[in-house]
């Protein structure tokens, strides 16, 4: 039986103290916010709901925010207001979680996976550009990790080929890099507020955007397809946020800096202490460190070290997502990534780590090695 301590921010499995690979930091203020929302009477979409998005939207550098459900529902309404359906194409890569490719599935369009960057865990924008169809219609990278993907030349694919460019941002919130942030760089970006993320609302997404028709299709199709009560005007969803989850992510975006900060700061002593014995992940455009992920050939026996010795850890992903039934069809060749889902393995770096924490975790890593 495993228990949580809230105040060690432990696990104790037997008699062995574990430290976790992740751990939502959710205290007085959220409590406080919910509870302010559960008096008030209005605890589905409203107010809450509305000053969350403007606010989600002045940090991202966008003109429109609209939030949704979750991460999954975000990334199909993201689909979907783009117009995008049967017979499309949408380039993403394999090495990311199911939801990149469901997302563009559940509207009856096609993912269409790439490779990696050789140095890295994003999409290869040249791998991107040699796979274009006519059958093309979107591209998707994914902020993997927290890192943002090559963005550059994958605009300049786009705006070459007339192609959408719309961003898996559900692990990047507040990365920022060439004078723009995660979601601010393509036609459209979505998010994920799932526990584990930089910031969570409990379960909730984002959708972010400049386009204002763009925008309201999100809104309308986010709610039954209403523009007023009872008048659909087309197909629509339950993809609604509550307040009770706008109020928990109002307070945790207040907090985002902060919590990324230490991020980073986790993730430049393991990098300085790491080094010598893995590969460890490069400090560039962006990262913000939502997983901090080495790469090490003997990856399992590792991790079995590591739990041995009180720290957890996570394989972030252990397979490809053509290697799911729902598409092996669309295997591609995508060497990089096969490489990785065999050498991959994420450290704690959550904020409520202590720095007894960090050193606790770089010694069980370099004990491993001798």
């Amino acid at each position: 039986m495993v228990v949580h301590t809230s105040i060690f921010n432990r696990y104790f499995l037997d008699t062995v103290v574990v430290i976790p690979i992740a751990s939502p930091q959710l205290g007085s203020e959220e409590r406080a916010a919910v509870d302010r929302v559960l008096r008030s009477g209005i605890i589905a979409q409203g107010p809450e709901v509305s000053h969350f998005e403007k606010e989600f939207a002045d940090m991202s550098g966008v003109k429109h925010a609209i939030a949704t459900s979750n991460g999954t529902t975000a990334g199909h309404l993201a689909m979907l207001a783009n117009d995008i359906g049967s017979g499309d194409e949408v380039i993403t890569t394999p090495f990311t979680f199911f939801a990149t490719a469901s997302a563009i599935m559940m509207t009856g369009a096609t993912p269409v996976f790439v490779d990696v960057e050789e140095d890295g865990f994003c999409l290869d924008p040249e791998q991107v550009e040699q796979s274009i169809t006519e059958k093309t219609k979107a591209i998707q990278p994914v902020h993997l990790y927290g890192e943002l993907a090559n963005i550059p030349p994958l605009v300049e694919i786009a705006e070459k080929c007339n192609l959408l460019l719309i961003e898996d941002s559900a692990q990047a919130h507040n990365a920022q890099s060439w004078e723009g942030k995660a979601g601010s760089f393509g036609d459209t970006g979505w998010f994920s507020f799932y526990p584990t993320k930089n910031m969570t609302t409990s379960e909730g997404g984002m959708i972010t955007t400049d386009d204002s028709g763009i925008a309201e299709r999100c809104r309308v199709m986010r709610s039954h397809g209403m523009t007023a009560q009872y008048q659909h005007t087309e197909f629509g969803y339950n993809y609604r946020m509550t307040d009770v989850s706008a109020a928990i992510g109002r307070v945790q975006l207040s907090k985002l800096e902060s919590f990324n900060s230490r991020r980073c700061e986790i993730a430049k002593r393991y990098n300085e202490a790491l080094s010598g014995c893995v590969t460890v992940p490069e400090n560039r455009r962006g990262h913000v460190f939502h997983q901090y992920t080495i790469r090490c050939e003997h990856r399992n026996q590792l991790q079995e070290h590591l739990m041995d010795n009180g720290v957890g850890s996570g394989i972030y992903y252990p397979s490809l997502l053509y290697h799911y039934p729902p598409m092996t069809s669309l295997k591609a060749n995508c060497p990089n990534a096969e490489r990785l889902i065999a050498e991959v393995l994420s450290l704690p770096v959550h904020p409520a780590l202590t720095d007894q924490d960090v050193s606790v975790v770089i010694e069980a890593v370099t004990s491993f090695f001798g």
